[in-house]
This record gives C-alpha cells, structure tokens and sequence, in this order.
C-alpha cells in the first residue's frame, strides 16, 4: 500500500555536496599531511588535491560534461584515486570496474553506463578496447600508469585552480556495480547527497575516532567497498596506505600495519581469514589497529573466533549490500559476544546503523515478530536510488517504499540481526525449505573442513537435494559418508546434504567472495572434481 507525502511543500531544486569537497577541506586544513602512500610513493593532501584539480580541467578540456559518466578499471594506485576525485571535480561520475572480470563484461557494463571516457591500467588494455567497441568514446582512453599525456599522474598541478562542480540533489556520483553472481551486472545509483550521509554514517558507526593520526591500509579492490571506505578517511585526512604487490600478500601487509602504524583496515571475510592464518601475523606488531572492518559476505564463527583470538577485540563487521551502500547493520568489538537466539548456529551481524531502519517481512509485505524469518526488507537515506536503465529491477526491488535486500533473516528481541542466507539460496528438498547457511556452519565444526558451500540442485525425486562442496584442512582426510553421519548427529536429518564433494579449493569471483553460480554449472555440467 502506497501512500502520499504528508504535509509536503513545493521547494526549488537543493544543491548537494560534491564528493570532492571533502577533498578541498581536508587539503585546506592539513596541505602538508600524508594523504597516500604507495611504496616509495608519497603524496600529502595538498598533492592529491592539485593532481586531482588538473586532472579534472584535463577533463574538462577534453569535453566531459556534468553528468557524463568515467569508467575505471585497474589496480590499487594513487593515480586511481586521483582518478576518482578528479572526475567527482568536474562533475562526472565514476563507475568503477573490477579488473579481474572478462572482457566480455567488461564490454556489457560499458552499454550499460555509456562512459564518456575509459581510464583503464596496461594490464587492462583489452578491457580498453572491448569497452571501446562497444561504445565508441568522445575521448580517447586514458591510463593509470605510464608517462604519457594519455597518463592520468602526468596531470600535476593545472594551469588556474579549478572549483568543485555544482552538484544537485539525486545527481550521479558512483555507478556501483553488483558482483554478477546471478544474470547481468546491474548498476545501482549512488549519489552525492546519499553518499555525504554514508560517508557521515561509516565514521560514526564504523571508526568514530578516525582522525588526521590515523592511517588506512587498502587490501582490497578500490572499484567496490574499499573504494567506499576510502571516503571517510579523506574526509577526516587519515592516509591511505596502499600494498606494492599486485595481490594479496599477507607478509606485506603485516608488515606494513607495524611500519606504518596502521589504524584500520577493510577486508571481506575470506582477505581476513587469509590474514589472521599466516604466521607472518604473530611476527609484526599490529597493536596500533583500532577497527578491523569485515563486511560483504556472512563469516563463519570459527573463522571469527580465529581472527580475534589473533587480532584482540577490534573486529567491526558490517551488512549491507552496494544498493544500501553497506549501511544496514553495524557489529562493534563489544558486541561480538551477542547471545545466539535458540536453535541458530551462527552469530549476528549486528543492530541497525544511525538514521537505519530494518524491517523483517513475510512474502506478503507483512512485518514479522522477534525471532520470526522472513525478508530483509530496510530504508533509510543509504538506499540507492535506484538501478540505471532498469525500471523492471527497480519495481521489483521496493516494495511499499522499503527496498528489498532478498536476504533472509530474523531479528531478536534486542534489534540484533541474524541472517539466515538469501532468498536466492534457499532450495526445497521434499517440500520442505532449507537454508545452507546453518548447514554450512555445522559443517564448519568438524576439524578437517576448511571451507565449504551447501546449495541445492535439482533431482528428480526429491525436487531438489542439499550438495556440499568441502575443502579440507592441510594433511586431513574425510569420507563422505563420515561427514553425513557426523552431521546427522548434530542437525535435523533432511537437512544433512545428500551429496558431499571434495575440492582443493572453491572458486571466487575479484572481490574475494565464493561465487555460487561459478560452483552450480560445474556441479551441473558434472566437474565436480579438484580444482587448483
């Protein structure tokens, strides 16, 4: 049911803060600070504030006008932060692009945004072209690296000063790309205005002592959530610390949380777990780290366990999705040991953020009470503000003004969340409905399993039946019959999957996340055999 504003007023269109003037202030308050480091690499505020003004007039220059949307597409650099601030300077927006994708994609979300001008890396060329072919630029392509005038670092200091473009209400900033998982990539709209409130919220709820002494070490990709969590620190004049290696590297980023007396850091749950088990962890001090921020994708309590036994209480997770821009529900160090509600085997995710509501909701709409599973249904100034050119995704998206996640959940008598999996994942086993996620933490108790993924899949006489892919610990074996009688001891016996595999690993899409639809063709198209 719909319903009109109450008391509304007809007022003139209202201006909204330009993403870059977060950038403006923090250089006018602290010119000399460290605002990123990146090797031997070292700009302070006002650096980053002239390179990303003379990339803006370059911009300009070449004819891209307010509105018109820059795409990014390569590794962590200064220059791809440049990048995204000079754009924001002269009034595009972004749409940043994870560089591990195919070109095929590549080409897709091109259609999909319609950019005015590809900033793309060497290693990303053929993204370059693919983009290219299929949508002729109004400009050439630009580059993250190298020394030419096509070289976003070649622009330094521009030729007169440059002011923040005029921005409105509901204006583009950020196309934030969904991880594909299932069907084609959609762009969900984030705006300026929107963002300045997440922005806003992320520092209260996430690291509310963030300052100009604080410094930020970048371990994921900067075209999605880290790219996000890039923004409170400009805006508070905490430094970005950016890795060398290309990838992963647990030894380095160690390292580089002592050196550097890193305060925070952003990971998904699978960069935490890589982390907190490599040895280099106990070999460098990492006593500065305040907030060890965790979100985009549940972690399982073992592995949680393990991070702060290795880290201390300075764990922060977060839900949320890019459409709600992360802001749904925040999990403080203290509140790490929330009470579990009866017959859940894993942990909250936390309490609704600042300014947030959540509401649990039948398929009807209809909200249910404590401790009752339906639809994470939010609303609140975070939600996008919609998805670009997809009207049939926005219709199904919202439902009575709030906007759907498709995440199953309950909430207990506290306001504490607890998601149960998607919508998406549940399957239906002899009519009854199974969510994988219990399944797949009870299989996470037993010390030989690693990792796993549960799912259904089709079979002809149960309609669907549970599937678990397991990877094992180092040096352990496991049956499959062994686990399903071991599991029979511990949960309902539909529940147990009918069918365990064994893998050496599970694939993962860019992001770090394990990627379900990656897993069920292999299962489907029989491959159902180790991968490494």
């Amino acid at each position: 049911m719909s319903h009109a504003p109450i008391n509304s007023v007809d007022t003139p269109p209202r201006q909204a803060v330009n993403l870059a003037q977060m950038l403006t202030q923090t250089a006018r308050r602290n010119p000399t600070g460290l605002a990123v480091r990146h090797g031997e690499t070292r700009w302070t505020w006002h650096d980053l504030d002239t390179r990303a003004s003379a990339f803006a007039a370059e911009l300009i220059r070449r004819g891209v006008q307010p509105g018109q949307c820059v795409m990014l597409d390569g590794p962590n650099s200064p220059e791809f932060i440049q990048a995204m601030y000079g754009a924001w300077r002269a009034g595009a927006a972004i749409a940043p692009v994870n560089s591990r994708l195919h070109a095929n994609d590549i080409s897709q979300l091109a259609e999909l945004c319609q950019p005015a001008v590809m900033i793309a890396h060497s290693s990303t060329a053929s993204h370059a072209e693919a983009a290219a072919e299929a949508v002729p630029f109004e400009q050439h392509t630009m580059w993250l690296d190298g020394v030419s005038e096509d070289s976003v670092g070649s622009y330094v200091e521009p030729a007169e000063p440059v002011a923040d473009q005029r921005v409105w209400r509901g204006d583009h900033a950020w196309y934030f790309f969904t991880s594909g998982t299932s069907g084609r990539s959609k762009a969900s709209v984030l705006t300026h205005d929107q963002m300045g409130f997440v922005i806003t919220n992320h520092l209260a709820d996430l690291m509310p002592s963030t300052d100009v002494t604080h410094r930020s070490l970048v371990v994921a990709p900067l075209s999605h959530g880290a790219g996000i969590h890039l923004l409170p620190q400009v805006a508070r004049g905490a430094a970005t610390v950016i890795p060398e290696s290309a990838s992963l590297d647990p030894a380095e980023v160690w390292k580089l949380v002592g050196t550097e007396k890193v305060t925070n850091i952003f990971v998904v749950p699978t960069i935490l777990k890589r982390l907190v088990e490599d040895p280099s962890v106990h070999q460098h001090d990492h006593s500065t780290l305040q907030y060890v921020i965790y979100a985009g994708a549940p972690m399982p309590s073992p592995d949680i366990k393990l991070a702060r036994d290795a880290l201390g209480d300075v764990l922060v997770q977060y839900y949320g999705l890019g459409e709600v821009t992360g802001n749904i529900t925040v999990l403080p160090p203290h509140h790490h040991d929330h009470p579990f509600p009866p017959d859940v085997p894993f942990s909250t995710c936390g309490y609704p953020r600042t300014g947030m509501q959540i509401s649990i909701q039948d398929d009807d709409g209809n909200e249910v009470p404590a401790l009752h599973t339906g639809e994470i249904c939010v609303a609140g100034p975070a939600v996008f503000s919609g998805y670009l050119n997809n009207p049939d995704a926005n219709a199904q998206s919202f439902r009575d003004g709030w906007f759907r996640t498709g995440d199953i959940g309950m909430l207990d008598g506290s306001g504490f969340l607890f998601i149960t999996g998607r919508v998406s994942d549940m399957y239906i086993s002899g009519g009854s409905n199974i969510h994988p996620r219990e399944i797949e933490e009870k299989i996470l108790n037993h010390p030989a399993v690693k990792e796993t993924l549960v799912l259904g899949m089709p079979d002809p006489d149960w309609g669907e039946i549970g599937v678990a892919v397991c990877v094992l610990e180092a040096g352990c074996s496991l049956g499959e019959e062994e686990l399903r009688e071991w599991l029979k001891e511990r949960m309902a016996r539909y529940k147990v999957p009918r069918r365990v595999v064994f893998w050496e690993g599970l694939p993962r899409s860019g992001y770090g996340k394990i990627v379900r639809r990656t897993i069920r063709n292999m299962l489907q198209n029989q491959e159902a055999q180790p991968i490494g």
